[in-house]
């Protein structure tokens, strides 16, 4: 029920509901989203860390290797990439939790 795909499947939820998917906390796959940069001398990869889960509390992932914010899918209804198509690279959120 705390899924990335259940929560952006059913936005009619009731606060209930809501809150029971809250207390039950955010999903936190392991993710395979790396990136490679071209630099001047030599080529750059990032890969993700699931440390960064620890850093952004508000931070939440799906098996399709994309992230979310828990926070906006659970209590928002905001239209945006942290809540529609969620993120691979690049962006920030203003949300801090």
């Amino acid at each position: 029920m705390n899924s990335v795909d259940f929560l952006l499947t059913n936005k009619d939820i009731t606060y209930e509901i809501r809150r029971e998917i809250k207390l039950l906390g955010r999903p936190i796959p392991d993710l395979i989203i790396s990136k490679t940069d071209v630099g001047k001398s030599r080529n750059y990869s990032r890969n993700f860390n699931n440390s960064v889960y620890d850093r952004f509390k508000w931070l939440c992932g799906c098996p399709r290797n994309k992230l979310f914010c828990f926070i906006c899918l659970v209590m928002g209804d905001n239209q945006n990439a942290w809540t529609q198509e969620g993120c691979v690279e690049k962006g920030r959120h203003k949300a801090t939790a």
